[in-house]
């Protein structure tokens, strides 16, 4: 069953995902409208695809950007525009088949009980991940925690997850940070340092195998680089913003009954 919303929607940022998109927007389709998917440039026909099937579904929508500019500006670009239109809320998935559409509606129930949280998914992995990737996000989870004084950040790197649309893009546009692989890390952080408390939610992944279709543009040198940059750069601002964090942090701890 199809649940519609006014002020919740789904965005798909899509980058030569394969034909796997097309079964990762059906599924999200026949449970959640509206569905928006922004094409970052790809280069591999889904784009026409994707547009094709928007052509005959109404709670469909398909952005093209005419580049590559990778995954946090096709989120900005879809909140900014969804912002314009009155929705509140986003749910952020990925294209490629790995994040769980029937998870949807529970994760939406989640936003709309603490509208003011942000909702992280928190990945139960299966055989299919490699073990190195599971292994590697460990070193990023603590970094994450540790620079948020262990405020509850589950996964920093799972994007399925529920952000409020008006704290994301407020603290995209402050800074040039956010737009590619370390969107996902250092939005999880920011949030929390905005005063957005995360509610964490477990989701299952599911890792395709390149004969089922799975493609992945991860790079291990490259986006490990990345992220080792933005935890950098986190931890500097982390010294500055320490004393109102841990005051933060010392009014929330709960106090004994007598």
């Amino acid at each position: 069953m199809t649940e519609r919303s006014g002020t919740h929607l789904v965005i798909i940022p899509s980058y030569n995902p394969g034909p796997a998109v097309y079964e990762t927007v059906r599924a999200a389709r026949d449970l959640w409208e509206p569905v928006w998917v922004v094409v970052d440039g790809s280069d591999d026909g889904t784009a026409e695809g994707l547009a094709a099937l928007a052509a005959a579904d109404a709670g469909l929508r398909v952005i093209v950007l005419p580049a590559n500019a990778g995954k946090g500006s096709a989120v900005l670009h879809g909140i900014t525009l969804a912002a314009a239109e009155g929705y509140t809320h986003a749910l952020t998935m990925d294209s490629d088949g790995q994040h769980p559409a029937p998870s949807i509606p529970e994760f939406m129930a989640a936003s709309m009980r603490r509208p003011g949280a942000v909702v992280l998914g928190v990945p139960v992995f299966d055989a299919s991940a490699p073990a190195l990737r599971v292994k590697g996000r460990r070193v990023s989870n603590w970094w994450a925690n540790l620079e948020t004084l262990w405020s509850g950040i589950g996964d920093s790197l799972f994007g399925f997850r529920v952000y409020p649309i008006a704290d994301l893009a407020a603290i995209m546009r402050r800074q040039p940070w956010m737009r590619r692989f370390d969107f996902d890390p250092e939005a999880a952080v920011r949030l929390v340092w905005r005063g957005v408390p995360p509610v964490n939610v477990p989701a299952p992944v599911r890792y395709l195998r390149p004969e089922e279709g799975g493609v992945s543009h991860f790079n291990y040198w490259r986006d490990n680089v990345l992220l080792t940059w933005m935890h950098a750069r986190l931890v500097l601002e982390f010294v500055v913003r320490l004393p109102a964090l841990a005051w933060r942090r010392l009014r929330a701890r709960p106090t004994s009954s007598p």
